[in-house]
């Protein structure tokens, strides 16, 4: 029976140190040779300092001169991603997605006079699975460069290339969806 135990013992601590240790400082060391902007978070920079992440959503507080993230379930905090977990059946549900169509249609009408709740496209309404998705879809973003462009005084055409320039396509041009990373968009409004 010591022999047993002595046996299970040293699996576990030599178990422990080749997966608990040593697999996680290969892979990190790995991820930092390959991959070492995508193993660090995916920041973006702009002179010097870092203004996000291009997998993470941000805030921009209805500024309207800026294109806004789809709601998020997290308040766009990246430590605690979750979506709301609310059925199809739930009364919550549509009460939040009523507040969130009011609020854009009161954002976007300004600038899409005709705007009506069934012109606005799902993800302006609606969290992602992650709460802090940075994308948002290409209706979404041609609806929201109107106000972007009178807030900014732009041409519409100047902010519509901008808003394709920043559309990652389906992955093999049909495995998911268009989408428009904000966050690039806003940088490259900017830096006008």
């Amino acid at each position: 029976m010591l022999k047993e135990l002595r046996a299970a013992v040293v699996a576990i601590v030599v178990l422990t140190v080749l997966l608990g240790v040593g697999y996680p400082l290969a892979m990190t060391a790995v991820g930092q040779t390959v991959f070492p902007g995508k193993a660090d978070g995916s920041l973006v920079e702009r002179d010097g300092r870092v203004v996000g992440s291009s997998l993470i959503g941000q805030d921009h507080d209805g500024d309207p001169r800026f294109f806004q993230d789809r709601p998020s379930a997290t308040g766009y905090a990246p430590s605690a991603t979750f979506f709301n977990n609310l059925g199809p059946n739930s009364a919550d549900l549509a009460a939040q997605l009523k507040e969130a169509a009011a609020a854009y249609l009161k954002r976007e009408r300004p600038t899409s006079p005709g705007l009506t709740v069934g012109d606005i496209p799902p993800d302006a309404v609606t969290t992602s699975a992650s709460g802090v998705d940075p994308h948002i879809s290409p209706e979404n973003a041609e609806i929201q460069a109107r106000r972007v462009a009178a807030a900014r005084g732009l041409p519409l055409a100047t902010v519509m290339d901008l808003v394709a320039d920043a559309t990652d396509q389906a992955f093999l041009g049909f495995a998911g969806e268009d989408g428009v990373n904000v966050l690039e968009l806003n940088l490259a409004l900017e830096g006008r």
